[in-house]
């Protein structure tokens, strides 16, 4: 019997959903970096085994939100519960409940969907005593028709994972075929890379200024074999434009160097990237630029 459904991983921020979705799907689809709330879409994955299709849908880090930005980012991963097969709550070793956690747990307990609770780093745990007190504390709670202690970066019982979410999703069919494993364009990939690289070499207020639009990405007309993307990274500040673009606008070049590379070896072509910073005013909190800039409630 062939299964399949969709599965929404639902956490606190940094708690490993992208590394997980990337690890089990197998290739790059989601960014990640050490800094908080750096998934700010929701983004499918499709994992093609033997006997089940499954979707899995990253969510942005639930969180207290301090911007317009945020409350949306947050409103879009409750929404994605909604529709689906199954959820994941992902935790990590040590954690404890929080008031954030406390409104996750309840509206899992609204819900009669099956759900699991994923406690993640493993690796990283002080002792086995921290794993124990976080199960406890979360489980007393709701009711998870699976618990499961994993290292998504060593895949560590990730298979047992898979195994647990295919015992309850139902007899269903393929909803994407074999070669796909993103249901976002290639746009959406692109810009997230050069998001990516910014978090990476930035700190502070900067990376969470920040917004990449690809305003143009083409095939070459002389050359078939080369992409030129054409990309403006919004910032909120004059001075966070001087930050991003550095001295003599070495920043920059080290950004579109490293994310150049990158998209080179996604899209399997030569790749021409030119890159431009603008300014457009506390964006994160004015709903006309959040939507131009791809934040719409639609967009989510």
């Amino acid at each position: 019997m062939f299964k399949s459904g969709f599965v929404t991983i639902i956490g606190r921020p940094n708690v490993g959903k992208s590394t997980f979705l990337n690890t089990t799907i197998g290739r790059k689809i989601a960014i990640m970096s050490n800094k908080p709330q750096t998934t700010r879409n929701t983004i499918s994955g499709v994992l093609n085994l033997s006997d089940a299709q499954i979707v899995f849908i990253d969510t942005p880090g639930i969180h207290k939100a301090k911007s317009e930005l945020g409350k949306r980012m947050t409103e879009s991963a409750y929404n994605a519960t909604s529709g689906v097969d199954a959820i994941i709550l992902m935790v990590t070793s040590g954690q404890h409940v929080t008031e954030i956690d406390v409104e996750m747990l309840e509206s899992l307990k609204t819900t009669r969907k099956p759900k699991f609770l994923v406690v993640n780093k493993i690796d990283l745990a002080k002792s086995k005593k921290d794993i124990e007190r976080t199960i406890n504390d979360y489980s007393k709670e709701v009711q998870f028709n699976g618990v499961f202690e994993i290292s998504a970066l060593n895949k560590t019982n990730v298979d047992r994972l898979l195994d647990g979410i295919k015992d309850v999703l139902l007899e269903g069919p393929k909803y994407y075929p074999d070669d796909m494993i993103t249901d976002h364009p290639e746009r959406f990939i692109v810009s997230e890379i050069i998001r990516e690289k910014i978090l990476n070499h930035t700190e502070e207020e900067v990376p969470h200024s920040v917004a990449v639009v690809i305003e143009d990405m083409n095939k070459d007309i002389n050359d078939p074999d080369l992409v030129n993307i054409n990309a403006v990274i919004y910032v909120e500040r004059q001075g966070q434009k001087g930050i991003l673009i550095g001295k003599g606008g070495e920043m920059l070049k080290k950004i579109g160097t490293e994310a150049r590379k990158e998209i080179k070896n996604i899209l399997g072509s030569k790749v021409y990237l030119e890159l431009w910073v603008k300014v457009k005013e506390d964006w994160r909190n004015r709903s006309g630029y959040l939507k131009a800039l791809g934040y719409g409630v639609d967009n989510f």
